[in-house]
């Protein structure tokens, strides 16, 4: 059924041919080399400025180019020095979703004759925002801002028709079940022999109550998961390098699915309330994960490491003594006799944003990293590594926003300098000096953010209004307007 998905990138998936300011679900070519996101439209000269590490100018998009939608807002710099390239990557789009239709259908059914026309059924579209955050080359983050929602998309297909409507969504979907090579032996039943079950009767409450939500959130999960895979298989003829964490933002019939693999984050200002719609996923946050996987895996470890965490590095000298421990299963502290296998570098090692896995990265979600190794070794990290995203949900019919009302996405760049309730002041204090109906005022709201998290460069680096060091990361910010299309224009 994926078929199309897994020969190449050009022919990811066939779709509608897509309708004013939409996108259907035809995967363009990835491109290689630096760039910036498309609907950023730089000229060549400021595609140069904002390669710029000395100057680290901000770049937004300009009034008077194509407006994102919902007048979205959306800033971003490059680092101050720590890579070659900004290696962030961002992407807009309003993307249609046609019905797949299965071969295998017999008969063919009328909503993919085009006869649903007129009948209530109508093609399936969504709003989509995306943050790549790329380390170790941008090569993951550019393919992931190119495709992720190509793979959404794909993964909505079979949903069109499910998703609006309001009965509960069936079982199975129609078609022709495979028969397999030991059912074909078997004596046909008789008729009377066999009683099949129907949707109509109640089978003793065995089956699962599924919601269209979260219908959209395995859509969702799916699609990273494919995506993850596709960057391993052009790694095998192209070059696609390192990986990134990935924040994805779906609107979809009502509801905003946010799906974070990283530790880019989200947060909802409504009514001057924080509202958090995502977490970070560290070696810190994900440390029982981790232990429980190594524990029961340990040759992943390469007899290098241990999968059990102690408050500092066990010296030699003290083997047989008792020493703090906490393995997969503790929440809290208790004492083990140190044994030899305790030496061992352990796991997980550092506190804060200096955690690392396996001594080599800070994050344990994300996509791509397929060839990370410790260095010096062979000994791979990727199986530590989740491209399986938290997805939460926000019903935007649930209360009456208003102009002022956002959805913040940032890369860690954003976060690193400035906590949630920094954020929301920035926000409303730039919000206040625009009219409701000015839809540069989001674009504006982004900017500051990103200005202010920079800091301005003084004799000892960048530095924040109050002389703290500014973030030297790459710095990615949108910022969503809650009340959707056309609500305030």
């Amino acid at each position: 059924m994926l078929g199309r998905v897994r020969t190449a990138v050009a022919q990811l998936v066939g779709g509608l041919g897509p309708a004013p300011g939409a996108h259907a679900c035809r995967g363009p070519p990835v491109g290689g080399g630096f760039s910036r996101p498309a609907f950023l439209q730089l000229t060549s000269e400021e595609l140069q400025r904002a390669d710029d590490h000395a100057g680290r100018a901000v770049q937004s998009p300009r009034e008077s180019r194509r407006r994102l939608p919902w007048s979205t807002g959306y800033a971003e710099v490059i680092n101050a020095g720590k890579s070659q390239h900004n290696e962030d990557q961002a992407c807009c789009e309003v993307v249609v979703v046609d019905r797949r239709c299965s071969p295998r259908c017999n008969p063919v059914p009328k909503e993919c004759t085009g006869e649903a026309e007129g009948q209530g059924r109508k093609d399936l579209y969504f709003h989509y925002w995306g943050l790549f955050d790329g380390h170790a080359g941008s090569g993951a983050a550019v393919m992931a801002s190119k495709l992720l929602h190509l793979h959404i998309c794909d993964q909505l297909r079979d949903l069109v028709d499910i998703l609006q409507d309001s009965s509960p969504p069936p079982l199975c979907l129609p078609g022709i079940a495979l028969e397999l090579p030991a059912e074909r032996n078997r004596a046909p039943l008789a008729q009377a022999d066999v009683e099949l079950p129907s949707d109509a009767l109640p089978r003793f409450h065995l089956e699962k109550a599924v919601s269209h939500e979260s219908l959209v959130i395995g859509a969702i999960e799916n699609a990273f998961k494919r995506m993850d895979e596709q960057i391993e298989r052009e790694q095998m003829t192209r070059l696609v390098a390192g990986g990134c964490c990935a924040l994805a933002v779906v609107y979809l019939l009502g509801k905003v699915y946010v799906a974070n693999a990283g530790d880019s984050r989200a947060i909802i200002i409504r009514n001057g309330e924080i509202i958090p719609m995502s977490r970070e996923f560290t070696p810190e946050t994900e440390r029982q994960r981790l232990q429980f996987l190594g524990f029961l895996r340990p040759e992943l470890l390469g007899n290098e490491f241990t999968h059990l965490e102690f408050p500092r590095r066990i010296q030699h000298k003290e083997l047989g003594k008792k020493m703090l421990y906490r393995d997969q299963n503790m929440h809290g502290w208790a004492y083990k006799r140190i044994e030899e296998d305790d030496l061992k570098f352990p796991l997980i090692y550092g506190e804060g944003k200096k955690a690392r896995v396996m001594a080599t990265i800070g994050v344990t979600r994300g996509l791509g990293d397929h060839d990370l190794k410790v260095y010096n070794s062979n000994i791979h990290i990727k199986p530590f590594l989740s491209c399986v995203p938290e997805v939460r949900v926000y019903d935007l019919t649930q209360y009456e926003h208003c102009p002022d009302d956002v959805l913040v996405l940032g890369t860690d760049g954003l976060w690193d300098v400035t906590n949630d309730r920094e954020v929301a002041d920035v926000v409303t204090e730039v919000l206040m000096g625009y009219e409701p109906n000015d839809p540069c005022r989001y674009t504006m709201a982004a900017y500051e953010l990103v200005v202010r998290s920079r800091g301005v460069l003084k004799e000892r680096g960048w530095r924040l209004a109050n002389d703290k060091l500014g973030s030297g990361d790459d710095i990615s910010v949108f910022v969503i307007p809650l009340g959707g299309p056309g609500n305030y224009t």
